[in-house]
């Protein structure tokens, strides 16, 4: 399973490249100033949360147990939601309701998550 959050990890990374450099030379012709601040925003959150999602995975197949594990299906989820929402209200002006804060809710359970992985015995 650890293999499934590597992959989804590192692609999630390879579309923040990709959508960063997008948003660096098309996105400013196409979007106003809200709309690219909330874009960047996405970006920022979706990179980071690939390197979460990496983190876990390795530490997934180091320790294991159950807490890694959901702790990665919980920044793939959250990164598809939260991102998901972001992109969705920047770049088609679509509200998609409480999509991204659930995003966020569930980003921050995964780090809760990844942390008690950490100090509980498996």
């Amino acid at each position: 399973m650890h293999r499934l959050w590597l992959l989804l990890g590192a692609l999630c990374g390879l579309g923040a490249v990709a959508l960063s450099a997008w948003a660096a030379h098309a996105a400013p012709a196409r979007l106003d100033a809200r709309a690219l601040l909330a874009l960047d925003n996405g970006i920022r959150l979706q990179g980071w949360h690939a390197l979460a999602l990496v983190g876990a995975a390795l530490w997934a197949e180091r320790r294991g147990g159950l807490l890694p594990h959901l702790a990665a299906a919980g920044f793939a989820l959250g990164l598809l939601l939260f991102c998901g929402g972001v992109y969705a209200s920047a770049l088609a002006g679509l509200s998609l309701g409480p999509v991204a804060p659930i995003g966020g809710i569930t980003l921050m359970a995964a780090w809760g998550m990844l942390a008690a992985s950490a100090v509980v015995p498996r």
